[in-house]
């Protein structure tokens, strides 16, 4: 059963990213990845509400499953971001590959931990 889960989520995630990156790059005239970003951000954001909902036992394994493992593990996507990374350096666009990868990081943690804090007071 969690196999499935896992896939229906990921089902859902994968053309969710895809709409997502499009639909936000589609507004930036800039070759800054904002599309990548913006789902690594909101994909951390719901993992990190998600785990600290389990965590305190409101929120079941089954949707871990579906939404944190399914959903979040196709939305966001680590191997996009360093490959948007590594396309900027070879374009000599240095200063938005060193951009991507520290905003990248410090709002994925930013947005997980907003997340935790969200779930704690909802679920205290």
């Amino acid at each position: 059963m969690t196999l499935l889960l896992v896939a229906l989520g990921a089902a859902v995630g994968a053309p969710l990213r895809y709409l997502v990156d499009r639909a936000v790059q589609s507004r930036h005239d800039s070759v800054f990845p904002w599309g990548t970003f913006a789902v690594n951000v909101a994909g951390s954001y719901l993992l990190g509400l998600l785990v600290r909902g389990a965590a305190g036992h409101a929120v079941p394994g089954s949707l871990i499953a579906l939404l944190g493992t399914g959903l979040c593990g196709a939305l966001t996507t680590y191997s996009t971001f360093g490959y948007e990374t590594i396309r900027l350096l070879e374009e000599r666009s240095r200063q938005y590959a060193v951009l991507n990868a520290v905003a990248s990081v410090v709002a994925g943690l930013g947005a997980a931990f907003c997340g935790i804090a969200t779930a704690q007071a909802i679920w205290r």
